[in-house]
């Protein structure tokens, strides 16, 4: 299996649980994830995944066998290594929305 097919798995269930949080969210009248706020934490987030990535690509403790990625790579890091962050940018803050009880 390629990286690019696991990563349509992962970011198709993630894609999944990020819209039932949402509706969760919804019916319940809570307060949904600020786009913005989302996008602050892409800075961070993606731009931390790219340093670390290419860290422990670099120093030998991970590597990829390079006829599973598509040959993209952002340094080191094959672009499919992003995935997981972006899946967590979305799916984790709908989850909060979801589970979140407000202090009244």
């Amino acid at each position: 299996m390629t990286y690019l097919a696991l990563n349509a798995v992962f970011l198709a269930l993630a894609a999944g649980g990020t819209v039932a949080a949402l509706a969760v969210a919804r019916r319940r009248g809570a307060t949904t994830p600020r786009p913005r706020a989302i996008l602050a934490a892409a800075v961070v987030m993606l731009t931390l995944t790219a340093v670390f990535d290419n860290v422990i690509i670099g120093s030998g403790l991970v590597d990829y066998h390079p006829e599973l990625h598509l040959g993209l790579r952002l340094g080191l890091a094959p672009i499919e290594d992003f995935a997981y962050t972006v899946a967590a940018l979305a799916l984790l803050p709908a989850l909060w929305a979801a589970i979140h009880r407000e202090d009244s």
